[in-house]
């Protein structure tokens, strides 16, 4: 079996979010199953930094109206993994991020650069790049590769299996309907069938409308992106597709989140001996200039933003405090809630800490040394903050919403009986539903031995990527006996398996 995984960004090449970690721990799990999984990404400067055994092994003329670029093979530092580098310097290779500018504008040309990685990705799934490997599958994810199955669909002979994943339905990659005209894409797609949205350019419509099979990041997610309320007015397309979309909970890779071998931690830990969490709690109060006073710790590692319900916690810190806890919050996100939560840090020094911007040592060591992980969330696909957390014996307050709703299992008297319980949930996003939620928290947190038998249940959740790496296998399975019997569901043939 042989797979391209073409993302924005892989882990620790380039990571904004969540899809970095889920485009390396997967892969790599794929790739303990015998795949033979080959990565694709955009050349930007961390990446040639990080990347071992880099080696130009083709070239590419300008496309799409870009200049000429190359086709970088690499390995990645920590698995290994082979990654395919798309080397256009003037599109990728900048100062900001890969999205944004220093300033957090957005570059102006994202369609244009997103779509030349599509471009390029979809000749080498045809084979028409290296001479020596042609996948059997396209793995597309998220808006920034929501092109490529469209540009494979066009194609006129035999062609790859094309999976797209849905990391985020509310970043969908619009632009103006101008952009079309650059895409070298056939104008009847330019309609409410194709990538038209709204008068738009959509290119996570494209996925959704071209690709041949359809996945998001958890099975209560999958079912919420069918409805209005959560559908991003794409819920009518996605229902089309129903029968193509399949749920699954991502894993995490468990040999860079875990208290035993977690570098970042002053002193290891595991469920068996936890003495080594205070150290680490201790380290981060010092670390972060709260007051070592036998508080309950509550972190919260998160983009600081309406969906992660931040504008929320904001708006309730006094109340978290008063009810004798201390909060310590890394993220960035908007600018309001974070000059709204240094204020009411700077009000409270001792007891609460901001830190706005991410950094991956400052997440490990939070995680570790904070009781309580908060991640409340508006709607949420996945949400691998409480998944992390719980492999430290930090148990999290969520939503129940999306794969919140999968990955913890609320304590209540039944989960308490079944030995399952892992987190804290609540219901609505209100300030009532999560400090009610926060309160459950605090309140088993008094009793210590419930407290660590539910750090032990917690640290015990099967949470690695073997699992979903199993399904998504038997997944690329089933695509390629359809391709090879000449069916893809979004571009029919004439011939059809006998029997």
């Amino acid at each position: 079996m042989r797979v391209l995984f073409v993302t924005a960004e892989v882990f620790p090449l380039a990571k904004t979010g969540g899809l970095a970690d889920v485009c390396s721990g997967l892969p790599a799990m794929l790739a303990e199953f015998g795949v033979d999984v080959r990565l694709m990404m955009p050349g930007y400067p961390q990446a040639f930094e990080r990347a071992i055994r880099k080696q130009v092994i083709a070239h590419l003329p300008g496309l799409l109206g870009a200049p000429p670029s190359r086709i970088v093979s690499a390995l990645t530092p920590d698995s290994h993994l082979p990654v395919l580098l798309l080397d256009c310097p003037e599109l990728y290779r900048r100062s900001g991020g890969p999205y944004q500018d220093r300033g957090g504008r957005d570059w102006p040309d994202n369609a244009q650069r997103f779509a030349l990685l599509s471009q390029a990705a979809a000749g080498v799934a045809l084979g028409e790049v290296l001479s020596d490997w042609q996948p059997d599958v396209v793995h597309a994810n998220d808006w920034h590769t929501g092109l490529l199955p469209a540009y494979l669909s066009l194609s006129g002979g035999r062609r790859p299996a094309t999976l797209f994943t849905i990391h985020n339905l509310a970043f969908q990659g619009v632009f103006p309907g101008d952009v079309f005209g650059s895409l070298e894409l056939p104008a009847a797609m330019f309609s409410p069938e194709g990538i038209e949205f709204h008068g738009r350019v959509s290119l996570l419509k494209a996925g959704l409308r071209y690709s041949d099979k359809l996945t998001t990041v958890s099975p209560t997610y999958a079912q919420e992106i069918l409805t209005p309320a959560h559908g991003c007015g794409l819920d009518g397309l996605l229902r089309t597709r129903a029968a193509d979309l399949v749920g699954i909970l991502n894993g995490i890779d468990e040999l860079v989140w875990g208290p035993a071998n977690d570098r970042h931690l002053p002193e290891p830990y595991d469920a068996d001996h936890l003495a080594g969490k205070q150290a680490c709690k201790a380290l981060l109060q010092r670390e972060l200039g709260l007051v070592d006073d036998g508080r309950p710790l509550i972190g919260m590692v998160s983009r600081l933003t309406q969906q992660k319900m931040a504008d929320t916690v904001a708006e309730n810190v006094h109340r978290i405090t008063a009810r004798g806890a201390q909060l310590a919050l890394v993220g960035n996100g908007d600018k309001e809630i974070e000059s709204a939560l240094l204020t009411v840090a700077s009000e409270n020094p001792r007891q609460v800490a901001v830190h706005i911007g991410y950094e991956e040592p400052l997440a490990h060591r939070l995680f570790a040394g904070a009781d309580i992980i908060l991640a409340p969330s508006r709607f949420e696909p996945c949400g691998l903050t409480p998944i992390y957390a719980m492999r430290y014996g930090t148990l999290p307050v969520v939503r129940l919403t999306g794969g919140m709703a999968d990955a913890v299992t609320p304590a209540n008297p039944q989960t308490w009986r079944e030995g399952t319980a892992t987190g804290f949930a609540f219901e609505h996003a209100t300030s009532e539903d999560m400090l009610a939620g926060i309160a459950h928290a605090l309140g088993t947190y008094e009793q210590s031995s419930h407290w660590h038998r539910m750090q032990v249940q917690a640290m015990h959740r099967e949470c690695s990527w073997m699992k979903s790496a199993r399904q998504y296998l038997t997944l690329y399975e089933e695509l390629t006996r359809k391709m090879a019997c000449g069916h893809s569901p979004v571009t029919p043939r004439s011939l059809q398996c006998a029997g």
